[in-house]
């Protein structure tokens, strides 16, 4: 049983995130929860905590976004998704998850500087192909699995797609939905529901309703964002997402 009060002054922002990016801003946001709480714990353990509160947002979005996904999009993406988390199960604890983090976090800020120097030469070029989608399906369900860092990956194939703001937080929430259950089989599998864990998760329990005020929040400011600042934001928070990453991954943390 985790008794440290930083533990749990960090996770109160740290689950009202969650809600918040999975309402409003498709992911982006929830990223910073690991890293709050591994402030306190291990990262791995964090994510362990973590991990029920992802699938209890997601089924909160599910509510909000039902139906109104790009299904030929999560058909490109899921095969991929399951196969990354497929490989990270089998290959757990054998990659360094600092030098994931800097490898993804790398990515996604040259992924971000290309989209911004392409738009100032007015040629923003074709949406990746599917395969490519597939590929990138794969990393985030690997990275999501080994470090959680999942989120960049997939909005590197999402935010050229250029769907309309409702289709785009529909169609990604879906994806982790799905991508966050598959994943209960093989943490549970590899032990790290253990009880200190599932004690640490319980005992959140009174922060459940910070999720559905979260996602309320989310929605609300997603709604008085227009598409063109709402795509700046999400290319803005992949942008501080990889930096944070590479950080974390350069520092060892």
């Amino acid at each position: 049983m985790i008794t440290d009060p930083t533990f749990y002054a960090l996770a109160i922002p740290a689950v009202l995130l969650i809600g918040i990016s999975k309402g409003g801003f498709g992911g982006a946001l929830g990223g910073t929860a690991v890293p709050l709480m591994a402030l306190a714990v291990s990262p791995r353990q964090a994510a362990s905590i973590v991990l029920p509160l992802l699938c209890l947002t997601d089924l909160v979005g599910l509510r909000v976004y039902f139906g109104k996904w790009d299904a030929r999009i999560l058909r490109t993406l899921l095969p991929g998704a399951l196969l990354g988390v497929a490989l990270g199960a089998l290959s757990f604890g054998l990659f360094n998850e600092s030098a994931i983090r800097l490898l993804i976090g790398a990515i996604s800020v040259l992924f971000v500087a290309s989209r911004w120097l392409a738009a100032k030469a007015a040629a923003p070029g074709a949406p990746p192909s599917r395969l490519a989608g597939a590929c990138m399906a794969a990393v985030s369900g690997f990275t999501s699995f080994v470090a959680h860092a999942g989120g960049p990956p997939v909005m590197m194939y999402l935010l050229p797609q250029r769907l309309d703001k409702l289709a785009y937080l529909a169609t990604i929430n879906a994806f982790f939905l799905l991508t966050n259950a598959v994943k209960l089989l093989p943490y549970a599998w590899l032990g790290q529901f253990n009880g200190a864990n599932l004690l640490a998760s319980l005992s959140l329990a009174p922060l459940v309703p910070l999720v559905p005020l979260g996602v309320a929040l989310g929605v609300y400011l997603q709604e008085r964002v227009s598409t063109v600042w709402f795509y700046r934001i999400a290319q803005i928070a992949l942008l501080l997402t990889g930096l944070q990453l590479m950080y974390q991954g350069a520092s060892g943390h």
